[in-house]
């Protein structure tokens, strides 16, 4: 496994991957609620370089999906949460109730948040479009103020500048 750190719009990125794709996505200055992998500094190995450009696209308006092989790793509830994260369209957002019934269990909101919050691929498996009942934005591993923008940035709020 490898890791690079790119730099965006809303910190430095901790890419991890491997040959066979993309593992995580953590930001370098905020703890994280996934565990570090083991990882050698490679920031020419094409899993990293190919997210590094997609998310560059992403971050300058140019690209609405990403097209990167990803490897999750974690239980199959969580692999089926995130499943949902990465059909919540560019610019929406769903709720973890509307998750739930998705996966087909209503009363599962509650798993269906602490899923979202393990989600080891922030960004572009997009657990910042998922909000509370109430609109209410919450629970962000880059903290609520990164998921706020990058809410309104989708939305065609705001710009962001390098």
């Amino acid at each position: 496994m490898f890791y690079t750190i790119v730099p965006s719009p809303v910190g430095n990125l901790r890419l991890v991957g491997s040959d066979r794709g993309l593992l995580a996505v953590s930001w370098e200055s905020k703890g994280s609620s996934v565990p570090r992998l083991e990882t050698m500094e490679d920031p020419h190995q094409p899993v990293l370089v190919e997210a590094a450009r997609q998310l560059d696209q992403y971050f300058a308006g140019q690209r609405k999906e990403f097209e990167l092989k990803l490897e999750f790793r974690g239980t199959d509830f969580q692999k089926r949460v995130w499943d949902e994260l990465l059909k919540i369209p560019f610019g929406e957002t769903r709720t973890y109730g509307e998750i739930a019934r998705r996966l087909g269990n209503v009363n599962a909101m509650r798993a269906v948040g602490a899923a979202n919050g393990r989600n080891p691929i922030p960004i572009i498996a997009p657990c910042h479009r998922v909000i509370g009942a109430s609109g209410a934005l919450v629970g962000f591993g880059g903290g609520l103020e990164v998921k706020e923008y990058l809410i309104n940035f989708e939305r065609g709020a705001i710009e962001f500048k390098f």
